[in-house]
């Protein structure tokens, strides 16, 4: 990206000022070197989001931002229905509440590493993924809407899983709102075959172990020490989600043109919220959230079952579940006063600091886990929401490395059955049904997370507390 067109608010982030059909500033938390490195659709991205109607505040890209779909991913944008604000399909984006579970094991490292064959082979084994993967769970129209209504509640309630989960999962488990009536009959079919299923692309299960605690009381609440061995489940609403997505985003394109809404980008198609269409994906997309809340919940209770056979020692407790590509209501603070918005995170984590009510109440004094995940072979990290991090991008964090190349370029470049040997002879086993989608996902692929983390944690965005290096990892 040319850093000529941007403004320096700091060491950490860059702002496009308000310009042509501009309504709103957009700014990007990224270092030099992070944004030198950016594509320069980033840039037209963030700065089209700003041209829509009822922003508020400013666009936001975080420092893992590269190009979507009509948002960049690590967009973050909240609009105001008051002032005519919108709701975007492509603001949420196709995989609705792709998201990470992160699960305690009471294990520590050298537990693990004598079973560590065992447990990649019996997780394999066990969870499904790749493309067109399906599982054991099979709903018929009643339990589909059961399940889209109630989430991880609803899993919990058929026994995948415990109740103590649900405290530690976004809105307890069930978000509020859903309206399966708003979810078409195809987007239920290609859903019902698929609950309990990782997915493709870059969802992933890593059985992963704490190498470095960054902030000790924070990791104290959190419980997790150095050497400690977690699990990470990374998967979202799978079909459903999608096929929500593809079929709002056509109805929104003319919708917009019927409110006059001029769009830079048919990419960005939208709904006034309090229109008929917008509150109909707002019920379609609640219903998607709660698919890939349940959907996390059947893969947590199945990761459990693996480790009950393998290291029956284990006890597997939910550290926290957290949601990317979401639009939410929340209350936020602007020049002093509390606003209801609809923000909309497309590849970005929210991040609600210390004492927010949202946040469960035994990790209220430290702020809400932040999940960041690497790529396949690198590091993942455990950080903590911010109370800065309210007016820097309304409580909201970066979700992962972020791709510095595109899946075709990254298969030219590596070999799946390479990309694995190399991570064997580093400790790390990979369990794939796709030698493609390991060459499309290799480490090289993406960008330095630890530059991502580093910039999240300067510039107030969140706190580094862990940094987590994989073991195992089942990829889709």
């Amino acid at each position: 990206m040319d850093i000529s067109q941007l403004i320096k608010l700091s060491d950490y982030s860059w702002e496009i000022p308000t310009q042509g059909e501009m309504r709103a500033p957009a700014i990007i938390f990224a270092d030099q070197q992070l944004i030198e490195a950016m594509d320069e659709k980033v840039y037209q991205q963030a700065t089209n989001v700003a041209t829509l109607p009822g922003i508020v505040q400013a666009s936001y890209a975080m420092p893992d931002a590269h190009w979507g779909y009509g948002f960049p991913i690590g967009g973050v944008a909240a609009f105001d229905p008051d002032e005519g604000g919108v709701v975007s399909a492509g603001g949420v984006g196709f995989d609705i509440s792709c998201g990470v579970s992160t699960l305690l094991t009471g294990l520590r490292k050298q537990d693990v590493m004598g079973e560590q064959k065992a447990l990649a082979d019996m997780l394999f084994y066990q969870i499904p993924a790749g493309v067109g993967s399906t599982g054991t769970v099979h709903l018929n129209d009643q339990q589909m809407d059961k399940m889209l209504k109630g989430g991880a509640q609803w899993a919990v309630q058929q026994g995948f899983g415990i109740e103590a989960d649900l405290e530690r999962i976004e809105e307890h488990g069930c978000m509020a709102g859903a309206e399966p009536s708003q979810v078409s009959a195809h987007a239920k079919r290609r859903q019902r075959d698929e609950m309990g299923t990782l997915g493709s692309g870059n969802h992933y299960l890593e059985v992963q172990y704490v190498s470095r605690v960054f902030d000790e009381k924070i990791a104290e609440f959190y419980q997790l020490q150095a050497g400690d061995v977690v699990v990470s489940i990374h998967c979202g609403s799978r079909g459903l989600g999608h096929q929500i997505g593809t079929e709002f985003l056509k109805s929104m394109v003319i919708e917009a043109s019927h409110h006059g809404i001029k769009l830079p980008d048919r990419e960005l198609a939208c709904a006034p919220i309090n229109s008929a269409t917008g509150q109909a994906y707002l019920g379609a997309m609640r219903a998607g959230i709660n698919c890939a809340l349940a959907n996390r919940q059947i893969l947590t209770h199945l990761t459990r079952k693996v480790f009950a056979e393998i290291l029956p020692q284990a006890d597997l407790r939910l550290l926290y579940d957290v949601s990317h590509n979401t639009c939410k209501l929340e209350t936020h603070v602007i020049n002093g006063r509390k606003r209801k918005l609809f923000v909309h995170r497309k590849g970005a984590t929210r991040a609600f600091g210390p004492g927010n009510s949202a946040i469960p109440e035994s990790l209220r004094p430290v702020g809400q886990p932040v999940i960041i995940g690497g790529s396949m072979g690198t590091s993942s990290y455990i950080l903590a929401g911010t109370t800065e991090s309210e007016q820097l991008a309304f409580s909201s964090a970066c979700h992962g490395a972020g791709r510095a190349m595109s899946r075709h370029a990254a298969k030219k470049r590596w070999f799946g059955r390479r990309v694995m040997d190399d991570l064997a002879e580093r400790g790390i086993l990979i369990r794939s049904p796709s030698l493609r989608g390991v060459a499309e996902e290799a480490p090289g692929a993406y960008k330095d997370v630890s530059a991502v983390v580093d910039v999240a944690d300067l510039s107030g965005l969140a706190k580094k507390v862990a940094r987590l290096e994989p073991l195992v990892c089942v990829k889709g």
